[in-house]
């Protein structure tokens, strides 16, 4: 079956909570790359625990300053509630590069956004999906990052609001969300948005998928790579874990080699522990055999 990739369109305008006019923007199946916003992958504002956590972030370094906060019915979104974020994100970016119009006001399908991120279609994914979105709205963020003057408090939810669309009859035609102005406004900067690896969704720990978009946000492309001190990457994450527990979890992620795309290593050389990370090296054959692949698809 042909994947539809016609361009996104915008219909029906309607009003914000916040009075914002918006144009309802339709997303799209396809092969879409995904895309992430580099505040997202720099600070913490995700809980990384499978379990629901209530107990606020409070993170503060140098100049910027974090608050995230959760209501005990919902708990606080989590970093695989961020996918969305990531696939909202990809819809945008695409659009923008395509010369059509965007907006805050997305309309999909649960089944669109579950297969985007790789995960199955059953009711019970449903209703998790449900779940996530209604973490992404009902936790607060304040932040000092992207504003013009530090001490100012912008404060807003991931997802201003959400709704399920039904026809006449009763039955599901699909969901709209809004996104935060401040989420939107980023992706739309061309300079704060990564292009991130697939595989990504295939991680399953809360901590690896944390490490992975801090390794892709700092270790790019540099063939000279980039490191941490494991008690500041401790801080950056603000799990809840002591560091000497986030020592032991960051030293088997590096044994097993869980991030797709990096080489990681413990450094004891200064005497404190120190993360050190930089691409895989590229396989020329391999380059060459994705060449001939896209050509022959063509």
């Amino acid at each position: 079956m042909m994947q539809d990739r016609s361009p996104p369109k915008r219909t029906a305008i309607r009003a914000a909570a916040d009075g914002t006019q918006l144009e309802l923007f339709r997303s799209v199946r396809g092969d879409i790359a995904p895309r992430d916003a580099q505040d997202l992958m720099t600070w913490p504002f995700f809980s990384l625990a499978k379990s629901p956590r209530t107990a606020p972030i409070a993170f503060k370094m140098g100049e910027t300053w974090i608050s995230v906060e959760a209501v005990p019915e919902h708990g606080m979104a989590t970093i695989w509630d961020a996918d969305i974020l990531i696939w909202a994100a990809s819809q945008i970016v695409e659009a923008r590069d395509a010369g059509c119009a965007t907006s805050r006001l997305i309309a999909t399908t649960p089944h669109e956004i579950l297969t985007y991120l790789g995960r199955g279609t059953g009711r019970d994914n449903y209703d998790r999906l449900k779940a996530a979105l209604d973490r992404l709205q009902s936790t607060t963020v304040a932040t000092s990052i992207r504003q013009q003057h530090q001490r100012r408090r912008h404060r807003f939810s991931w997802i201003s609001e959400w709704k399920e669309r039904l026809d006449a009859s009763g039955r599901p035609l699909g969901i709209e969300l809004i996104l935060a102005d401040w989420f939107y406004a980023g992706v739309l900067d061309s300079g704060l948005i990564l292009t991130i690896d697939p595989a990504y969704f295939r991680l399953t720990g809360g901590l690896e998928r944390w490490l992975y978009r801090v390794v892709r946000k700092h270790g790019g492309r540099q063939v000279g790579g980039w490191s941490f001190d494991v008690a500041h990457l401790h801080k950056k994450s603000a799990v809840m874990s002591p560091l000497k527990r986030f020592a032991f979890d960051l030293r088997d992620i590096v044994r097993r080699q869980a991030i797709p795309g990096y080489v990681l290593e413990i450094d004891r050389s200064l005497g404190r522990e120190r993360l050190n990370f930089a691409p895989e090296p590229i396989d020329p054959f391999m380059v060459a055999t994705r060449r001939v692949r896209l050509k022959s698809a063509r």
